[in-house]
């Protein structure tokens, strides 16, 4: 049995140890957010995080991520609220036919969690690997520049505390 933490949760999982991280999103667990498209690395729709870190999961091996922290597109929105990410994309009409947008969300997610405020050179160089069929690329980077700020904004916001008396 192989243990993968995914989306904050724990999954038990009896693997060959043949099994991509994409077939076990989409076959075993049924998250089928990850898109599969060339199933070469060449598209970056299968883009996942692993300890914070983009991962193509058409090309990595399932059993190999125990005791990583794996985050797929549906472990951004918390209950109803979605990620600033999800929502620029809505926001920004970044979405067009919407098939690459979960690979560019989790790049893009791996680029803010380390800086909020990237350049558009930065921000290039994060989606070097991610292909968007319908060439929707200004309304990605426009969305992404937005959850950069969205994120420092929230980041900046002093926490409540709460006073028992």
């Amino acid at each position: 049995m192989t243990t993968l933490n995914i989306n904050h949760k724990n999954y038990e999982l009896d693997l060959k140890g043949n099994e991509t991280l994409l077939e076990v999103l989409r076959d075993h667990l049924g998250l089928t957010g990850t898109k599969t498209g060339c199933e070469e690395s060449e598209c970056g729709t299968c883009t996942v995080t692993v300890n914070g870190k983009a991962v193509l999961a058409c090309i990595t091996m399932a059993a190999a991520l125990e005791g990583d922290r794996i985050i797929s597109i549906e472990g951004l929105a918390q209950n109803e609220d979605l990620h600033p990410l999800q929502q620029a994309f809505l926001d920004k009409g970044a979405v067009q036919c919407g098939f690459c947008i979960p690979g560019f969300i989790m790049s893009a997610k791996a680029l803010l969690d380390q800086n909020t405020a990237p350049t558009r050179e930065e921000i290039d160089y994060a989606l070097d690997g991610n292909l968007c069929r319908c060439a929707g690329y200004l309304k990605i980077i426009e969305a992404i520049e937005s959850a950069g700020q969205q994120m420092q904004a929230q980041k900046d916001q002093p926490q409540s505390q709460e006073v028992c008396s």
